[in-house]
């Protein structure tokens, strides 16, 4: 027997159905009520023999003092399903299943990226749940409504619309990159533990142990965190202080900051994004809020908005959204996109690639790109892949 943990910590799970059909084998929700007590509401698919692709969803409800969470695993195909249980446990929440056999298992054995992924390696994935919120119809109406904002002035109307409450449709934007990646690129394997985080987890140090000194996860994944906490911006950089590899998937991060109440699950604007608010007014103020630090650690910093008119070595096939130039000497270059600039704005000739940085124990893996819009792409899908076989050996947490 194997044991694959697989919990998406959220304040608010949703599930996942396509059609009223599970995306993947097997889905449990938890939910807590009064802060006491939480009751599981589940829907677990249990594998057919027959060649449905779709397993039957079979509802049960029971009582457990078990963490708020979700669990995911690959979903069943035909006559190759596999017999599974799912397990509880008071601090965890636990999906076993036996592996298989005979020349499925050979060829799993027999894939590079598998083999490596075999050995132990603890994934975390962080969902960008402050920056979905920001864009929720929240901090660019505002911007928008006070764009032509002289520098010096300010501003005291809507105010409100520099908070925003994380709310169900804000946690399943930040989802749906980092689900499909699980899926895609095959990183379940019965021994590799993957987490899929949200950004108040890392703000509140969930990827270190107890006592904060040292890191949980050997490698942690970003998509697009715009928007993240003072608290969230140090974690991660003392992650990868304390040897961790962090791989980032999208440009456009770390840009603003913002403030986070764990009681009413709400974002606040602090500064970025060209503007700084104080709870009372807002100001023009910074573009980049870490510019020169990120650069220092992260190795790149944000060009802007569809900047690029096109790239001359593009092989999946993506268009310019939103890209890191790189701004660190010590930079590795792994792959030049050789961006064309048409932006007369713009009057530095900026290299946009994807690049690895050693920063003090640990490593900063950034796609350089906006890697959602070509999630789902095979080329890029093969690509991530080899990063993964290149970097994920070196990596170990003591």
């Amino acid at each position: 027997m194997a044991t694959i943990i697989i919990m998406i910590v959220s304040p608010r799970p949703q599930l996942l159905l396509n059609n009223n059909k599970l995306l993947f084998a097997e889905l449990a929700t938890f939910h807590q009520f009064n802060d006491k007590s939480l009751v599981n509401h589940s829907l677990v698919s249990r594998p057919s023999v027959s060649n449905n692709t779709h397993p039957t969803l079979v509802k049960s409800s029971s009582s457990s003092r078990v963490p708020s969470s979700f669990l995911i695993v690959q979903r069943s195909r035909g006559n190759n399903s596999t017999k599974s249980s799912l397990v509880l446990n008071v601090n965890h929440t636990y999906y076993t299943y036996e592996t298989k056999t005979g020349k499925q298992a050979s060829a799993r054995e027999n894939n590079p990226v598998t083999s490596i992924l075999n050995n132990d390696f603890n994934i975390a994935l962080v969902a960008p749940t402050f920056t979905a919120a920001a864009y929720d119809n929240s901090f660019y109406n505002f911007y928008k409504s006070y764009a032509n904002t002289p520098t010096g002035r300010n501003v005291t109307g809507n105010l409100n619309l520099l908070s925003k409450r994380i709310g169900n449709q804000d946690v399943r934007t930040a989802d749906f990159a980092m689900l499909r990646l699980i899926k895609n690129i095959k990183l379940i394997n019965p021994h590799s533990n993957i987490t899929l985080l949200t950004d108040a987890s890392v703000d509140n140090g969930s990827i270190f142990t107890k006592n904060r000194k040292n890191n949980v996860y050997d490698i942690v994944i970003l998509g697009h965190q715009e928007y993240v906490t003072q608290q969230e911006y140090n974690n991660l950089k003392k992650f990868v202080v304390n040897g961790g590899t962090m791989i980032i998937l999208d440009g456009n991060v770390f840009f603003a900051q913002v403030r986070y109440d764990k009681q009413t699950q709400t974002v606040t604007l602090v500064k970025g994004h060209w503007w700084a608010f104080n709870g009372k007014s807002a100001w023009k103020s910074v573009a980049e809020r870490w510019k020169q630090e990120t650069s220092q650690w992260i190795g790149s910093n944000y060009l802007c908005y569809q900047c690029i008119s096109r790239f001359t070595n593009d092989p999946f096939g993506y268009r310019p959204h939103e890209e890191q130039y790189v701004t660190n000497h010590n930079d590795t270059i792994v792959l030049n996109y050789s961006a064309a600039i048409t932006n007369h704005l713009i009057h530095i000739k900026p290299v946009i690639a994807t690049y690895e940085l050693n920063y003090q124990k640990g490593k900063v893996i950034a796609l350089g790109i906006y890697s959602d819009d070509i999630i789902s792409n095979t080329k890029f899908d093969k690509f991530f892949d080899s990063l993964l076989l290149k970097y994920a050996p070196k990596v170990a947490v003591e």
